[in-house]
């Protein structure tokens, strides 16, 4: 990679609604299983590349789907917090038919039968109906205790948010593994089937020779041991696939049972890496276990705020208007304004005891923060070494496959020209074999260690590609 193509030191931040949408696969119909779905496999094998493995499993992943309800939630919270400090507004409105024994309140007809006009009766039992209707409206005016509690449902919803972008993160840094490791079977099943293939045909050879009466048996012997070693290696490949292939698409969100076809190569670039003062500058806005532990922070302040102002007094209002009357007769406007004033006296130590609490919160999120400052340094630190390292280890191997086969072929041209024995062509094709096997377990640490530097500095996600680069070769 050139100096042009360095990583980027300065990303913009990540938020939920940036993250990337996956496409969409057509998988086989859905089984119903007491009230679940249950996906089945498709018709035929999902050909997909290491990002549509990603995106998949974006689109998939339980973990995340959790993790959106719990955005969602918080939102609610927010909304709950809001709605202390904003007007309350209601209509109530009711009819009624009463009928009331007016001696049981104490009150006598017969006192006032003479101050009424004549032939007007007043009756014990009174009857009447009666209609209502008001609106109501009530309003926090000072309250500085549900201001603060607001602040803190939004930085809340922030580390939420956080720690869904983070497990996003470990979304891709697992399935990007696990497609790297996957690839790595293939190759190993390919290296398996050529050497099976090489040792075949030297097996034929022997045999023939050996019946031709030019060569020992001894050579049959070595030369059939050695394919039947290869079949064995074949074999083992092939059970390493089938496994990693399962845990792949579980990985992704899909059936256990679908069949995959990858379609990359094993990803081989040198990538320039940001200095250390550089990459923890980067993980300092992009790390969003830090960024969520910050956040908590930031919500812990405000709650203890919240309850350094709950000795403030609280000014309220309050009131209605509306109409009352008798149902079928003169309705008349009614209302009532008030205001009120909430001091506390007698909380004192509940106000203590919530103010201890919020206190050890904060110190516990300080000492949190501290020590993942220090944990991101050493990780970035390993990771860089580690890439450094395996760097180096998958140019040497590359460079002994290159010696390998050299060597291989310079032993089967002596051996058919009759010079030796198959013997040092089995031992060349045994140190070939090596030195593939060691290519490919060197290339998937390089790229599993490109990922994990990727993920210890913060831009998983959005520059995995980066860090294994564009270029794809078969080793």
């Amino acid at each position: 990679m050139h100096a042009s193509d360095a990583l980027p030191n300065a990303p913009q931040p990540q938020t939920a609604q940036t993250a990337a949408a996956a496409p969409t696969f057509q998988l086989g119909p859905v089984a119903h299983i007491g009230k679940y779905d249950v996906p089945r496999p498709g018709p035929t094998p999902l050909r997909i590349s290491l990002d549509d493995a990603v995106r998949y499993a974006l689109e998939n992943s339980t973990s995340i789907k959790i993790q959106k309800q719990n955005v969602r939630a918080i939102g609610g919270l927010q909304l709950t917090a809001l709605n202390a400090l904003i007007p309350s507004l209601s209509f109530h409105a009711q009819t009624s038919t009463q009928e009331v024994n007016l001696a049981a309140m104490g009150f006598d007809p017969s006192t006032v039968a003479p101050l009424l006009p004549p032939g007007v009766v007043l009756h014990t039992i009174v009857k009447y109906d009666t209609t209502s209707a008001q609106v109501n409206l009530s309003q926090s005016l000072f309250n500085l205790p549900a201001f603060e509690v607001f602040k803190a449902s939004k930085s809340a919803a922030a580390t939420v948010n956080y720690n869904y972008l983070l497990n996003r993160g470990d979304v891709v840094q697992r399935v990007a593994t696990q497609y790297l490791r996957t690839l790595a079977d293939v190759e190993a099943i390919r290296n398996a089937e050529a050497q099976l293939k090489s040792d075949t045909e030297l097996t034929r050879q022997s045999r023939e020779s050996h019946e031709a009466g030019v060569g020992t048996n001894l050579d049959y012997l070595r030369s059939r041991v050695e394919m039947q070693t290869r079949e064995q290696e074949l074999v083992s490949a092939q059970a390493d696939f089938a496994r990693d292939k399962i845990a792949l698409a579980r990985a992704m969100g899909l059936p256990a049972d679908q069949e995959l076809e990858l379609s990359d190569a094993i990803p081989y670039a040198e990538i320039e890496q940001l200095p250390l003062d550089q990459a923890m500058k980067v993980a300092e806005v992009r790390r969003k276990d830090l960024l969520s532990l910050e956040s908590q922070l930031r919500t812990a302040v405000l709650q203890r705020k919240a309850v350094a102002y709950e000795r403030l007094p609280v000014l309220r209002v309050s009131g209605f208007y509306g109409v009352l009357g008798e149902t079928k007769g003169l309705y008349h406007g009614v209302f009532t304004a008030q205001a009120g004033l909430d001091f506390p006296i007698f909380e004192e130590a509940r106000i203590q005891g919530d103010k201890q609490m919020a206190d050890a919160q904060i110190h516990a999120l300080n000492d949190r923060i501290r020590g993942l400052r220090v944990d991101m340094e050493e990780q970035i630190r390993s990771a860089k070494l580690d890439v450094d390292s395996y760097r180096e280890l998958a140019r040497v191997a590359r460079s002994n496959v290159e010696l390998a086969q050299e060597a291989l072929l310079q032993t089967q041209d002596r051996y058919h020209a009759g010079v030796e024995d198959d013997l040092p062509v089995v031992q060349a094709q045994a140190t070939l074999a090596d030195a593939q096997a060691k290519l490919i377990a060197s290339l998937f640490q390089y790229n599993q260690a490109k990922i994990a530097l990727a993920r210890a500095i913060g831009v998983i996600e959005t520059q995995y590609q980066t860090y294994l680069g564009k270029a794809c070769v078969t080793p």
